[in-house]
């Protein structure tokens, strides 16, 4: 399945994906390079119609499928945003669509994928239980099942925001991206090592959910207890194979950030920049702040991945006195 992502699939991937959506802006912003100490220029995927990156591989995927997958429909699992991505993609495409959540899940993404015309269905304690759901309700309903990271086709779409920032910052040194599945790196992974191989890549996990970083250190799959982080986007307990098999000879270093970097690096950029990220989102700056001495004099591009962040979460991110949500 490795060799099914490719440059070349990132590169039909753009012809599709900007049929429905544009480029999003990679923009510099200096006192936000001040604060790090480098040229930081933010990749700003919360523009994005749901918000998120994730759509990119939604509509490269869905836009692919047979018309006998069209007609039966689809199902994922999701904490949301890859969920959000699958439903907007299925509504463009005329296709059946159904999404698992786990119970409590973030209530403003579950009523943007309703939104998008999904069939939600709750269960479970948290992503993995979710998953498991999924498959045996693939099997029952004949659906076709939307792995959140083992598809090559999401990957490539995902893969046109890489191309994107090197089309707009050729001299790129460091392209820091947060890793909850891995598509996203992937996608940078497979567009850098194959163009400007110079690049490092540097991904970023939470402390809380850290099996990513756990599996490409160990050399192994390796599976966590709990996924406990309120940065959604990254509450992943047990790897992809696909993703970490790319992941594994292809970045430079994953990093893990604490809830409180993630949150600290949540207000810098909503003061910085103005703009609001979910904490998978403003994870890539959290873990930036974290090696800034290691980035000095360089042009580093982080990923805001997504602004889905809910009112209730955000609350808890101005507000020093109050508990963590729970991930």
């Amino acid at each position: 399945m490795l060799s099914a992502v490719s440059l070349e699939g990132i590169l039909r991937a753009r012809k599709i994906v900007y049929q429905y959506l544009r480029p999003t802006p990679l923009r510099h912003y200096e006192t936000l390079s001040e604060a790090v100490g480098c040229r930081m220029f933010v990749k700003h995927e919360n523009h994005n119609p749901t918000g998120s990156f994730k759509v990119r591989g939604g509509i490269n995927l869905i836009s692919g499928l047979s018309a006998d997958e069209k007609r039966r429909g689809v199902i994922t699992a999701t904490r949301g945003n890859h969920g959000q991505s699958v439903a907007y993609a299925s509504r463009i495409f005329g296709v059946p669509c159904t999404v698992v959540v786990p119970l409590g899940n973030n209530p403003e993404k579950n009523q943007a994928m309703k939104a998008f015309g999904a069939e939600l269905i709750e269960h479970g304690k948290d992503f993995d239980e979710c998953r498991i759901l999924v498959e045996d309700l693939t099997r029952q309903r004949g659906l076709r099942y939307v792995n959140p990271a083992n598809e090559p086709q999401l990957i490539h779409g995902v893969g046109t925001y890489s191309l994107e920032i090197l089309e707009d910052l050729p001299d790129v040194d460091v392209v820091i991206v947060p890793i909850g599945a891995g598509s996203g790196a992937c996608g940078a992974v497979t567009l850098f090592r194959a163009v400007k191989p110079s690049v490092q890549i540097i991904g970023v996990q939470a402390e809380k959910a850290p099996c990513v970083y756990l599996s490409w250190k160990e050399g192994k799959m390796v599976e966590t207890e709990s996924s406990d982080t309120f940065a959604d986007g990254l509450a992943t307990r047990v790897p992809f194979e696909l993703p970490l098999s790319i992941l594994r000879g292809g970045v430079d270093d994953i990093i893990l950030v604490s809830e409180e970097e993630i949150r600290q690096a949540i207000i810098l950029l909503l003061r910085t920049t103005h703009n609001l990220a979910e904490g998978a989102g403003a994870a890539s700056v959290a873990g930036a702040c974290k090696i800034k001495s290691r980035l000095a004099g360089k042009n580093v591009a982080v990923v805001l991945s997504g602004g889905n962040i809910d009112l209730e979460t955000l609350r808890w991110v101005l507000n020093t006195k109050s508990a963590a949500p729970a991930g």
